[in-house]
C-alpha cells in the first residue's frame, strides 16, 4: 500500500493479486488547507486502511505493506520517536486499533518520494 497526501488532498495505490487500485479524494473541509503534510498522510494511510477493508481488498488477517516515503512516519509508526502532536497521535492510535481489530500482519517499509506511486494522483 502507497499513500500520501497535501494541504488539498489525499491519495492511495493498493497493489493485490495483479492488479494495482487507486484512489484521491479532495480533503473534507475541515482539513483542507489547515493540516500539514505530514497530518495529510496519516489522513491518507487511514481513509487507505479503511477504503480497503472495505472493498475487501484488504482482508481479515492479510499481510500488508504499507510503503512511507517519510523517515518520521516510519519512526513514529515503529514507536520510535515521541510525538508532540495530538491529530497524528490519535490517527497513529486509529491505525494501530484498526490493524490489531483485523488481525492484519503488517510491514513499514521505507521507500524514496520517487517509489512512492500515489504521487501521480496528488496532480
Amino acid at each position: 500500500m502507497y499513500f500520501n497526501g497535501d494541504l488539498k488532498k489525499i491519495s492511495w495505490v493498493i497493489q493485490t493479486g495483479g492488479q494495482e487500485l487507486a484512489q484521491s479524494r479532495v480533503h473534507v473541509e475541515k482539513y483542507k488547507d489547515k493540516i500539514t503534510k505530514i497530518q495529510s498522510k496519516y489522513v491518507a494511510l487511514h481513509i487507505a486502511l479503511f477504503w480497503g477493508i472495505g472493498t475487501f481488498k484488504i482482508k481479515n488477517e492479510d499481510n500488508v505493506k504499507i510503503k512511507l516515503d517519510e523517515e518520521v512516519m516510519f519512526d513514529q509508526l515503529n514507536s520510535k520517536t515521541k510525538i508532540n502532536d495530538e491529530f497524528i497521535e490519535n490517527k497513529i492510535k486509529f491505525i494501530q486499533s484498526f490493524i490489531k481489530q483485523r488481525k492484519l500482519r503488517v510491514d513499514f517499509e521505507k521507500i524514496t518520494n520517487e517509489n512512492n506511486l500515489s504521487n501521480k494522483f496528488l496532480k
